[in-house]
């Protein structure tokens, strides 16, 4: 049984119906509902008389320090049995890290612990390390996202690391780490007998100095398949020493994302020689690079490459217009694994949707789910757009968001969402202006097809 309520205000009343009902859930998901260090006493209880719980989430919650110190007696005592536990944007302080740690130490069934967004600082953390050491912790996934870490946390972390084998993801995205401390967590990460499989370091201070030692843990690490380093000024050198990693045969990568990395077309050469011959690699984000053109036009060439099997393309933002929509109808055309292709922000225009639209109505393109929000679009290239819809039945999500389509064009969709062989079930239509006639057929028309979300 779960109990999953967001954003709801607790009245006593309704909080003491739901505590019984908590009594056999084993998954509680509380995030933003007002909730306190007086509700935490509850919860504490609730921890402990219900042994089925094994996921406690109470994200954007004011719960405090006297909150978590009221939550762990129950998740000390030997009849708990939670797994995971989410505690991000929490108001806690390295003060929470106390208590926490001792239940790391004494708590072998708690595998996940999220407590990004809290104030812990670099103090706090060296405590949470010290509980992670404990040969009783079975930590698999810590999140310490925006903790007000610095570059002074990497060695208690390395050793943290070394001795928790059981370790598979970490995520240290937005804090203040710099190259000189990612460098030694990468190398802690190349010693140590870890089986890290996810590590995110977004807006960590990292540039092209210490891509090198990134690069070492990707080709020493064959259980690393997800790497973010996105919001990084790595550039192009960076990137070039990347690859050399990702493209190592004991690297094993499924999903990068190097969103806002200074990256040019320059890098589109390492990256197209990466996207055909990795077969492990799905997804790759690309957002707010400046590709252009040019860049473009070489990742589509590596699309059509047999080998490559990416999955999903997020290219959003890359200074890409018209000039390469030729090239990505023909990759479009070619390849058969893409299912997610997230091209918005980039001046298309109609000519360069009309341009794809060749390849995605070819039988050989399976794409699911498309993005076009803000590409310079009006109703010109509506009708296409509607012909894809009602043609292609992989095609369950598209986005059109902030282009001006008017009530024409929207019509034109609509016309396309009632045909029964559409299987669009999410429309994405943010900031469109419409008439009231229109916005009167397209509630008549979710009325009419349940299963079709339009968000708007």
């Amino acid at each position: 049984m779960e109990l999953d309520i967001q954003c709801e205000e607790m009245s006593p009343s309704r909080w003491a119906e739901l505590l019984s009902t908590m009594k056999s859930c084993k998954t509680i998901r509380l995030d933003d509902c007002n909730l306190s260090s007086s509700n935490c006493e509850d919860l504490s209880s609730i921890i402990n008389t219900n042994p089925s719980l094994t996921e406690l989430k109470l994200n954007n919650n004011e719960l405090g320090d006297a909150g978590i110190e009221y939550l762990c007696k129950g998740l000390l005592m030997p009849s708990c049995s939670l797994q995971k536990l989410w505690l991000q944007n929490c108001n806690l302080t390295s003060a929470s890290c106390e208590t926490l740690r001792s239940v790391l130490s004494a708590q072998p069934s708690l595998t996940e612990l999220h407590v990004g967004d809290n104030k812990l600082g670099t103090a706090g953390v060296k405590v949470l390390c010290q509980g992670m050491m404990n040969p009783n912790c079975k930590l698999q996934k810590l999140q310490l996202e925006y903790c007000e870490l610095t570059a002074d946390i990497v060695e208690a972390l390395s050793a943290a690391l070394q001795s928790k084998p059981t370790l598979k993801e970490l995520s240290l995205s937005n804090n203040t780490l710099g190259d000189t401390a990612v460098k030694q967590l990468c190398q802690g990460l190349v010693e140590a007998s870890c089986n890290l499989e996810l590590l995110h370091l977004e807006n960590c201070g990292i540039t092209s100095n210490s891509c090198l030692e990134i690069s070492a843990v990707l080709s020493s690490k064959s259980s690393l398949i997800d790497l973010s380093v996105g919001d990084n000024k790595i550039g192009d050198s960076g990137l070039a020493l990347l690859c050399q990693g990702l493209m190592h045969p004991n690297c094993k990568i499924q999903k990068l994302w190097l969103w806002d990395c200074d990256l040019t077309s320059a890098s589109c050469k390492d990256l197209s020689r990466l996207i055909s011959t990795k077969e492990t690699l799905t997804e790759i984000s690309l957002i707010d690079n400046n590709l252009r053109d040019s860049g473009m036009e070489m990742l589509c060439q590596a699309l059509k490459d047999p080998k490559s099997k990416l999955q999903e393309l997020w290219i959003r933002e890359c200074g890409l217009t018209t000039a390469c929509c030729k090239a990505v109808s023909s990759a479009l055309s070619v390849n058969k694994q893409l299912k997610v292709l997230h091209m918005g922000e980039n001046k298309l225009g109609d000519a360069g949707v009309e341009l794809m639209c060749e390849g995605l109505l070819h039988p050989n393109c399976n794409i699911q789910s498309l993005w076009l929000g803000n590409c310079d679009l009006t109703a010109a290239c509506c009708a296409t757009l509607a012909t894809v819809m009602a043609t292609k039945q992989c095609l369950t999500e598209l986005d059109l968001s902030y282009n001006s389509l008017e009530d024409e064009g929207i019509r034109k969709i609509c016309e396309a969402l009632r045909n029964p062989s559409c299987n669009v079930q999410q429309l994405i239509l943010y900031d469109i202006f419409w008439s009231s006639e229109v916005d009167d057929e397209l509630r008549a028309l979710e009325e009419s097809k349940p299963e079709v979300k339009i968000i708007s």
